[in-house]
């Protein structure tokens, strides 16, 4: 057993238990919208954390963090900013102006002041500012594989000083990629095959209907 302070109280669980899960075992309400407890998004157990004989203080996800004796654990509220980024998908058709489409829908991307303090918020240790950085220079494959693992945590946002918001701009890049290239092959031959009538759906099967 450890002892570990989460939010100002001093709780006590098994070493090998991640930070939510010593919550559960001392019997505390887990926070709002644990994604992965069927309450929210992914990314959004986002925490502060503070290891024993350390000062950095670190961001991180109460979901895969492991408690230590003497660790110091904050949640962080999860946010929407309050100006957004509007566009369409489907009106981008071409991909000679993807460029442009950037500079347009971003236009603080191109701004980054090459702090990494985006890269030392990030929880799952992605390269985001080197993503950024290749979504507009045009390299929008690498680009993508630099956000695959993105879990929507915002901590990058919060971190900019640009405003960039850093997991947004990947999501686009992989949205219009997505967009611009061919589908899968096995995705195109079963919808073939559902509008053909050779595979039928049964709506009443369990789960084929979404809870109301």
């Amino acid at each position: 057993m450890v002892r570990v302070s989460i939010e100002g109280r001093e709780i006590q669980a098994p070493a090998n238990c991640s930070i939510l899960q010593a919550m559960g075992h001392a019997g505390q309400t887990l926070v709002e919208g644990v994604g992965c407890m069927s309450q929210g998004v992914c990314g959004s157990c986002r925490v502060m954390v503070r290891r024993s004989g350390e000062q950095e203080v670190k961001t991180a996800l109460a979901c895969e963090t492991l408690v230590e004796d003497g660790m110091q654990v904050a949640f962080l509220d999860y946010f929407t900013e309050s100006v957004r980024h509007f566009y369409r998908i489907e009106e981008i058709g071409d991909s000679w102006q993807t460029l442009r489409q950037i500079a347009e829908i971003f236009p603080e991307a191109s701004h980054c002041r090459h702090c990494s303090g985006c890269d030392r918020a990030c929880p799952k240790g992605l390269e985001v500012q080197r993503g950024v950085n290749l979504a507009v220079e045009g390299s929008l494959a690498a680009a993508g594989q630099v956000f695959d693992e993105c879990v929507m945590c915002n901590l990058c946002t919060l971190a900019c000083p640009e405003h960039i918001r850093p997991n947004h701009l990947g999501v686009f890049v992989r949205r219009m990629i997505a967009s611009l290239s061919l589908r899968p092959a096995n995705l195109m031959r079963r919808l073939q095959q559902i509008e053909s009538g050779e595979m039928t759906i049964d709506f009443d099967a369990p789960g084929a209907q979404p809870p109301r």
